[in-house]
């Protein structure tokens, strides 16, 4: 009897230590395939940047601030108005550094506001080897929002912050962190940072992402701790902040359900709150003014030079002369200020109110 008793045991033994090598296996291939498709390090593509100079009157100071590793982080100051009421932050989204939302700083500098933005993690001219992960977003706006703050280099004005998509989840969480700031804008946001990763891995492998995510809140949370499972609704209710979210039912990119559908549902009665809904919008466009037409003008003609090439730009030989040959056209062709004017200026005058009576 008490053989079997030990065989038992030394069974059950055997079995839990697969099991957690199991696990331990599977968790590891899960922070394997995170960092494989998260982080990674961004560059603008600089032919198409936005610069100071496309927009009348802009001024722009450049900051450097450390993050919580000691990452130095560049950050930029961009004002348009001797007599500003607030100083807004941007967090911008994931896949590229602020330059994409120089022309909302611009909107907002030139009505009367300072506007803060920078590179994240990984970014442009950030340091970093990649991004780390989502949570990152929340960290280094904390430590932005610290910075303008208590640097000394900015005046005591009102803060507000905005954000678009990895920034609009940013800008909602790093409340909890930040109860003081007076008014927020979120664009097609989500509510947790794992949401961004199980987004685009329900569009890879369906319901089969569901076993990764539990190892993957995991890994954030190893990575990050609180910034990791702190969420943007628990960033609301750690502050009164007046918000205003911003999604379009077309978004394929972040869809409303992980993030403006949950907040609808809790703060529609919310006087605090303000909800704008889109048909139309998508995601990366957002807030391009939808009659604007240059961006595919711009591409006919691109996609008609394109066909007077007279060699293989597929060629690995012909590559390095296809990329300088296309950034010189793009340079030589692209009219600047009408790629600097493509805002939707009645979406952002909405946005602009809503900024104007809660700050």
């Amino acid at each position: 009897m008490e053989k079997k008793r030990s065989k038992k045991k030394t069974a059950l033994i055997v079995v839990l230590c697969a099991l957690v090598l199991l696990l331990g296996a599977w968790q590891g291939f899960c922070a394997f395939i995170y960092n494989e498709n998260i982080n990674q390090r961004f560059e603008s593509y600089e032919p198409l940047e936005l610069r100071v100079e496309d927009f009348d009157g802009l001024q722009c100071t450049e900051y450097k601030f450390p993050s919580d590793k000691g990452q130095m982080l560049a950050g930029y100051l961009y004002s348009a108005s001797s007599d500003p009421r607030g100083i807004i932050i941007i967090a911008h989204g994931y896949g590229g550094g602020h330059n994409s939302y120089m022309d909302c700083a611009n909107y907002f500098a030139q009505h009367g506001y300072y506007v803060f933005a920078y590179d994240a993690t990984g970014n442009d001219a950030s340091e970093g080897d990649g991004v780390g992960g989502f949570p990152q977003g929340v960290v280094d706006l904390d430590y932005a929002i610290s910075f303008v703050e208590e640097s000394g280099n900015f005046p005591d004005l009102p803060i507000g912050l905005f954000g678009h998509s990895w920034g609009g989840y940013s800008v909602c969480s790093v409340l909890t962190y930040h109860p003081e700031v007076k008014a927020v804008i979120e664009c097609c946001g989500c509510n947790r940072a794992s949401d961004l990763f199980e987004v685009g891995g329900r569009a890879e492998v369906g319901d089969g992402i569901e076993a990764m995510m539990p190892f993957v809140r995991s890994y954030e949370w190893f990575k990050y701790g609180n910034y990791a499972t702190n969420t943007a609704m628990d960033g609301f209710e750690a502050s009164e902040a007046a918000v205003m979210v911003a999604h379009s039912e077309d978004d394929d990119v972040v869809p409303m359900s992980y993030g403006y559908n949950l907040y609808y549902g809790k703060y529609k009665d919310d006087p605090r709150f303000t909800f704008l809904h889109f048909e139309d919008k998508g995601h990366s466009d957002f807030f391009i003014d939808g009659n604007d037409t240059y961006k595919d003008e711009f591409d006919a003609e691109f996609d008609k030079w394109f066909e007077t090439l007279g060699y293989d730009r597929e060629a690995d030989e012909n590559k390095e002369r296809f990329a300088k040959d296309r950034a010189e056209y793009i340079n030589t062709h692209l009219d600047r200020v009408r790629w600097s004017n493509r805002l939707d200026k009645e979406l952002f005058d909405q946005f602009l109110d809503f900024y104007d009576r809660n700050m």
